[in-house]
């Protein structure tokens, strides 16, 4: 008989391993909905990923022209562990780095190409983009910080940032970029050489798809493979110092990012474990706060997301708020990482510091002194050191 009322609890006890087990893989209830769980294989690519990561948002919006090479060059410098950047595709397919979807804001658009100011990017081609002075309208809209240097800045293309991330600038002749020439055509790119004011620091690089165009993830894919920056192909090893950055050289080089659910689907695609971040804007989900947040944690499980990307709430933005205590909550039941936009101010670092395990940030330089992992330099001397007066 005590064999027999062996096998019969080692039974129930197997069935109620297997139905936790089950049960687990399903999800948390909240509130009568289930909150999915990432996979092993989804957990894996997660912890490449550090915590209290500082992402320097479009490099920086503040001290420099956002998304140009003063912006970069400061963020990798100051010791930010990631560049973060927005892609579009130009008429001729080149990945630029640019956040708006037209010139108007941040260029001379206007003045240029007068016709043709109000034309999405992919109108134009990459020589059309780098006619263009990305810099000066910082100067008019920030006075304070202005510097003559950012005057004719131009637009980056995917390349040209990282070439900055692996320690490198771009050459000059005369006081403008050298053009890289093919049996004596222009190619559109630049030259470059190694920066004689790098500090050491390799960060990873940052990608969201900007208003995507058909095949922008495909075309990224090629591109970060013939870069050596895709780690499902022959990764390069780039030059690095002990006891710096050194993100470029981690499973989680690239992290990848998108409000659009067709693109996270699509880079999932091409670019399959590499860590993905899913971003949410409180407009789109108003209509059912609380359905509309699990359903994008449940998205973001099924497609392989390994982070989700809310906004905070608080000056100087004053976005709406998705990262409340109880959302955070819910994306770490799921299993994902919580990376929120955009940290300006030591009190949001504060108020946010218990939710966030890596933060969007115009202020890498708060942000790095508040994980307290300052620079040696200031902000400004930094700015100097590299040449922008």
């Amino acid at each position: 008989m005590r064999s027999i009322y062996t096998v019969v609890f080692f039974a129930i006890f197997v069935f109620s391993a297997c139905h936790s087990e089950d049960k687990n893989k399903a999800g948390n209830n909240y509130e009568g909905i289930i909150v999915k769980e990432l996979n092993e294989g989804a957990r894996q690519v997660r912890d490449n990923m550090k915590k209290d990561i500082v992402i320097a948002h479009r490099g920086s919006t503040y001290w420099t022209p956002e998304e140009t090479e003063a912006a970069f060059r400061w963020a990798r410098n100051i010791g930010a562990d990631y560049l973060e950047f927005d892609i579009q595709l130009t008429k001729d397919s080149v990945l630029i780095a640019f956040h708006d979807n037209t010139l108007g804001r941040t260029t001379n658009i206007a003045d240029v190409f007068p016709g043709r100011a109000e034309l999405e990017i992919n109108e134009f081609t990459l020589k059309e983009l780098r006619s263009l002075d990305a810099g000066s309208s910082f100067n008019s809209a920030n006075p304070d910080r202005a510097k003559d240097s950012y005057e004719g800045l131009k637009i980056l293309s995917l390349e040209d940032v990282v070439m900055i991330a692996e320690g490198y600038r771009i050459k000059s002749n005369k006081g403008l970029p050298e053009q890289e020439m093919v049996n004596g055509q222009w190619t559109g790119n630049y030259v470059y050489e190694k920066d004689p004011d790098d500090n050491g620091n390799r960060p990873g690089i940052y990608i969201e798809t900007k208003n995507p165009k058909p095949g922008v993830e495909r075309i990224l894919a090629e591109k970060l493979g013939e870069l050596g920056w895709n780690i499902n192909k022959d990764q390069k090893e780039i030059s690095a110092e002990e006891g710096k950055v050194n993100i470029a050289n981690s499973p989680a080089r690239v992290i990848l990012q998108s409000f659009s659910k067709e693109s996270i689907t699509k880079l999932e695609q091409y670019l399959p474990g590499i860590p993905k971040c899913f971003l949410l804007w409180k407009a789109k989900m108003e209509d059912d706060l609380k359905g509309n947040y699990i359903k994008a944690i449940n998205f973001g499980v099924d497609n392989n997301v390994h982070i989700i990307g809310p906004s905070i709430a608080g000056e100087p933005n004053n976005y709406g708020e998705l990262t409340a205590g109880w959302m955070a909550e819910l994306i770490h039941s799921s299993g994902m990482l919580i990376h929120p936009y955009t940290f300006d101010t030591e009190k949001q670092l504060n108020d946010y510091n218990d939710r966030a395990d890596g933060v969007f940030t115009n202020r890498a330089d708060l942000a790095l002194k508040f994980y307290r992992r300052e620079s040696d330099k200031s902000p400004q001397e930094w700015l100097i050191e590299l040449g922008y007066h």
